[in-house]
């Protein structure tokens, strides 16, 4: 997903999406490990949406807290 595309999602969404990112990390970590995953980019390429969605959500939260004083 690109930046704007997170960034039209909803806190609540962006939450079990990263939750689900994060099962899928999981997931690959567990195939690599058993020698099960032949394309070890895929790890990085969750790495840095779980990063993206974290960013975007402190974003919102900082915000939120400016707004509020």
């Amino acid at each position: 997903m690109k930046k704007a595309d997170i960034k039209s999602l909803t806190n609540a969404e962006l939450t079990s999406k990263l939750s689900e990112l994060k099962s899928e990390l999981f997931n690959l970590r567990f195939s690599l490990a058993t020698g099960n995953l032949p394309n070890n980019s895929q790890i990085k390429n969750v790495k840095k949406e779980i990063a993206r969605i974290k960013t975007i959500l402190r974003e919102r939260e900082l915000k939120a807290e400016v707004a509020g004083n």
